[in-house]
């Protein structure tokens, strides 16, 4: 007999979701956690508030060299059964932006909402996994506690987004001694690091930000855009960094080109004395203003301009190209993108399908979400599926 029915790798999200759903099965479940604390990334997620779901989640939000994988897991547990459960709990939250869902005070919360729902399940903290071996059931783990036997291990150890809190490669390790596919990893919702001159360049500008259309990769979002020491953040860089690629342009487009074609025509009409950074300061922040116009070869008086020459401003502040040097990496990234293959697992029960009892969930594999909960649902969803079954 084993020591354990289900062992899990990692108190993070997703495995605790899923030690909650499989400790109500009766199971006896150990948890491992290499770190002092449980579920650090939902502690610091948020501003400390936790940004727990989203309204919106939904496959087409997903990244994934399948994207119908997410499917399966993402409609029998969706935002609404997790809302139900934080509100069982009594925790007031709030709605954001774009459906984005935070709790009122403390991300605290949620990580002693799961705490509770794991019910009778063990948690070893500062517990790390040494080896990990195919047993005549199920598996057997040597780890800097002792030896552990169990039925079923689940992997939901994470990527290797922010490893000041932990996060390594270890559960790809795991996957690839079992014989699974494990896609190429990158950072994820990570900020963009400019070239010295661009950097140089943009230096009255750290600190501004502005509403933008950010487009690469065949992606589009709308979101604010900040300017930075190192770069460009906010949460449409965050978005964009996702689909771009080294060598791609990001495609700026900071207002509605019909839109910005009429004000400057009224501008020019109201006030033709003025200059182009000044009518440009009516709708973005004048430090911004002043640094796009000086970009644009257009001197002198709205005035002396053709409506030839204000469609090509207009298409130029739709279309201002960047070409960043890189990202930020690992360090400051919310999410890695890429991981274990999805076709090596099964869409309902995140089971391998060459291993029997060997389960992965969460970030570690290929599924990465949007910025704004979209991440945790995959958590809950796919931490919820493997618990079913586990």
């Amino acid at each position: 007999m084993t020591d354990y029915d289900v062992t899990i790798i990692g108190a993070g999200a997703a495995g605790m979701m899923c030690a909650a759903e499989c400790s109500k099965r009766g199971r006896r479940v150990l948890v491992i956690e290499h770190t002092k604390k449980a579920g650090e990334k939902i502690r610091i997620s948020g501003g400390g508030r936790c940004n727990f779901t989203s309204l919106d989640a939904r496959p087409e939000a997903f990244i994934s060299a399948n994207p119908h994988f997410c499917k399966s897991a993402l409609s029998r547990y969706t935002q609404w059964d997790f809302i139900a459960m934080v509100d069982a709990h009594g925790i007031d939250w709030h709605e954001k932006t774009l459906g984005q869902l935070f709790c009122d005070d403390s991300a605290v919360q949620i990580i002693d909402m799961l705490l509770t729902e794991m019910g009778d399940a063990e948690l070893r903290l500062n517990c790390s996994v040494e080896a990990v071996e195919r047993a005549d059931v199920g598996y057997s783990l040597s780890t800097s506690q002792g030896a552990v036997t169990t039925e079923a291990l689940v992997v939901a150890c994470g990527g290797k987004s922010i490893p000041k809190i932990g996060a390594t490669g270890f559960g790809y390790q795991i996957a690839w001694q079992f014989g699974l596919n494990v896609l190429d990893t990158r950072a994820g919702l990570v900020p963009f690091s400019l070239p010295p001159d661009q950097l140089e360049a943009q230096k009255p500008l750290v600190g501004v930000a502005a509403e933008v259309n950010a487009t690469t990769g065949g992606a589009t979002f709308e979101e604010a855009l900040l300017f930075t020491h190192r770069g460009l953040s906010g949460p449409a860089a965050l978005q964009a960094s996702s689909y771009w690629r080294e060598g791609e342009d990001l495609v700026l487009a900071f207002a509605d080109a019909e839109e910005l074609v009429e004000h400057l025509k009224e501008a020019r009409q109201e006030n033709g004395r003025q200059a182009l950074q000044t009518a440009l300061a009516d709708g973005l922040p004048r430090a911004l203003a002043k640094h796009l116009a000086a970009g644009i070869d257009a001197p002198g008086k709205l005035a002396d301009m053709s409506n030839v020459k204000l469609e090509e401003i207009a298409e130029a502040l739709t279309n201002w190209r960047i070409r960043p040097l890189g990202t930020e990496g690992y360090r400051t990234a919310e999410v890695t993108l890429g991981g274990v293959d999805t076709d090596a697992l099964n869409s309902k029960t995140m089971e391998a399908k060459a291993a029997s009892g060997l389960y992965f969930i969460g970030e570690v594999v290929d599924v990465t979400g949007w910025l704004g909960g979209y991440n945790f649902q995959w958590a809950w969803s796919s931490g919820w599926a493997a618990g079913q079954v586990a």
